[in-house]
């Protein structure tokens, strides 16, 4: 039966151990040196790493990385845990590596400690998912004192929301219009919105409608961030690589003469595909369409 391919890289691994290539006390190769040099999905290259720790050729040093076991045979003591350092570590892992890596075994081993000792600080998985999102949202708080008006109040959350999304590209997929937390430091985005909708003189039915329209609109363009993020990391293509890689089915398709349309807008022209331009056209539409209301 041939081995799954995190097997065959954890044997590689351990043989340039043994050989003393990587000597105890050194990090040994991050998963992203692992997706590089054999090819493999960053979830494969984070397995590798978990099998060679149970298997006790490394170990986590905090704020180090993982290192190869000195072979000293002296337990590691557990590193003091706490609820927000085990959220600061599991957002690390899923910026890195997308939020399938979301896990308690996961960041237990990050942080060097024991799987079980977690729940004594977070119920679970499902818990620590809106703790992290909830931390994300209190990274950069909206000012204490809003811009003058309506508009600018709605443009200034907007972009700092998508700002947000831009450096955690996981939490698009995480939130929901439909089942919304009502986290601490999420909490006052909604009521930031709600106040500059109420300022303009809208009826409250109108005022959430718009609210979780903007919300929306932000989300929704951030969906492709995610998706890119973790295409990136699994395949090492840029859009640029993917767009030409099928270019010639791509033009079969629309040179056909049935879509006269797309091919001016899209083959004939020099648009960049700036998902920050897009944005920023997409919010100043939506806003305008609000003014016609007032």
């Amino acid at each position: 039966m041939t081995a799954p391919p995190y097997r065959r890289v954890v044997e590689v691994i351990r043989a340039r151990i043994e050989a003393g290539e990587l000597a105890p006390g050194e990090r040994v190769p991050s998963t992203r040196t692992i997706v590089a040099e054999f090819g493999i999905a960053m979830a494969t290259a984070s397995k590798v790493i978990a099998a060679l720790r149970q298997e006790g050729l490394v170990r986590v040093v905090p704020g180090v990385g993982t290192v190869v076991e000195t072979g000293s045979g002296a337990p590691e003591p557990e590193p003091e845990l706490g609820r927000g350092r085990i959220v600061r570590a599991e957002i690390v892992i899923v910026d890195a590596e997308g939020i399938d890596a979301l896990s308690m075994r996961r960041v237990a081993s990050a942080l060097g400690a024991g799987a079980m000792s977690l729940y004594r600080h977070v119920p679970g998985k499902e818990e620590l998912l809106l703790l992290m999102r909830d931390a994300v949202f209190g990274e950069r708080p909206l000012p204490a004192v809003p811009p003058e008006g309506w508009r600018a109040q709605l443009e200034l959350s907007s972009r700092s929301l998508w700002a947000m999304y831009r450096r955690h590209p996981w939490l698009a997929r995480t939130a929901s219009l439909t089942r919304p937390s009502a986290g601490v430091n999420q909490m006052p985005y909604s009521e930031w919105n709600l106040r500059a909708l109420s300022g303009a003189g809208l009826d409250d039915p109108t005022i959430f409608r718009l609210h979780l329209a903007l919300f929306g609109f932000v989300h929704g363009w951030a969906s492709s961030l995610e998706i890119e993020h973790r295409e990136a990391a699994e395949t090492g293509t840029s859009p640029a690589d993917w767009l030409i890689a099928r270019e010639a089915e791509t033009r079969a398709v629309m040179e056909s003469g049935a879509f006269p349309t797309s091919v001016r807008v899209f083959l004939r022209q020099e648009i960049d595909f700036d998902l920050d331009e897009i944005f920023e056209t997409g919010l100043a539409r939506l806003l305008d369409g609000i003014e016609t209301l007032l």
